[in-house]
């Protein structure tokens, strides 16, 4: 696969994601469940976001919000409209988003493929009031959320990769690069 299709793919690839979980996160500020039950949060704060706890509720408006801005920030990597944009700004927000994103997957932030292993594995052990569920939870987070908050911080990543590399001195689109479209 040639340079400039990875990176539209990654473009792209983080373009649905962030419509996915925008979509999933305006869903939840609208009263639907839409896999809130299956968030790896503390129990106390698992029972706010189910008792729709105006904060949490805010919280998905701001999420939902966030996520389009994303989709919006994802094509502006890849189409010629973008090339308004400066890329270092660009660049910045699909590196930062890309880190973040794969820093959570692994476990960095507590949650991911490492802290999830090591909770089902009996390693780190579970708070007894709540071991099921951090159990059930962990299982989620390492089947479903890790793996697609991976895929995301890929996407973003190989986005943000090939766009330093795709941009002329005036700050314009290459010819032949991506995004940009030969007569």
């Amino acid at each position: 696969m040639r340079r400039a299709d990875r990176a539209r793919v990654g473009a792209y690839g983080a373009a649905v994601c962030a419509a996915a979980y925008g979509s999933m996160k305006f869903a939840q500020a609208l009263g639907a469940n839409a896999l809130a039950d299956k968030d790896p949060l503390p129990p106390q704060l698992r029972e706010q976001l189910l008792a729709r706890d105006p904060l949490f509720v805010a919280s998905h408006w701001l999420l939902a919000g966030a996520a389009m801005v994303g989709v919006i920030v994802a094509l502006a990597t890849v189409r010629p409209w973008g090339a308004r944009v400066p890329r270092r700004l660009l660049r910045t927000i699909a590196w930062t988003l890309g880190v973040f994103m794969i820093a959570r997957s692994i476990g960095a932030l507590g949650f991911g493929f490492v802290g999830d292993t090591l909770l089902l594995a009996g390693v780190h052990p579970a708070p007894v009031e709540h071991a099921a569920l951090a159990r059930t939870l962990a299982r989620w987070d390492l089947l479903l959320w890790s793996p697609f908050f991976l895929l995301w911080g890929m996407c973003w990543a190989t986005a943000g990769w090939r766009l330093g590399r795709r941009w002329g001195p005036a700050g314009g689109m290459v010819q032949g690069s991506v995004g940009c479209h030969a007569p």
